[in-house]
């Protein structure tokens, strides 16, 4: 097993390409989104077909695997100055131990 760094950003889905470009340019080498639903301070968002305007979910969960806590508070850095003034959204880093450390560039 290998130590590394996973970005979590729940958001609105409209900036999803947005956050994406940010993990790119901040060294990420991928990242994983599904949609997501819950309740916060801008009250609930749900993820069921109901909820969804246009078929694109209201919200979604990316997660993206990164070298090292500097490289993910960057990254956490940039979305929140950017984005989460104007739109929902939460972020969090997590330790995770990963197999395959070639996949995201740790080797």
């Amino acid at each position: 097993m290998h130590t590394a760094t996973k970005v979590v950003i729940i958001t609105e889905r409209s900036i999803l390409e947005g956050v994406a470009t940010i993990i790119e340019a901040r060294g990420g080498t991928g990242y994983t989104f599904v949609e997501a639903g819950g309740k916060g301070s801008r009250g609930k968002r749900g993820s069921g077909r109901a909820q969804v305007a246009g078929g694109i979910s209201q919200n979604v969960k990316i997660e993206a695997i990164v070298a090292n806590h500097d490289v993910a508070e960057a990254i956490t850095d940039d979305v929140v100055a950017k984005y989460f003034t104007n739109y929902a959204g939460v972020a969090y880093v997590e330790t995770v131990e990963i197999l395959r450390p070639e996949k995201f560039s740790l080797i």
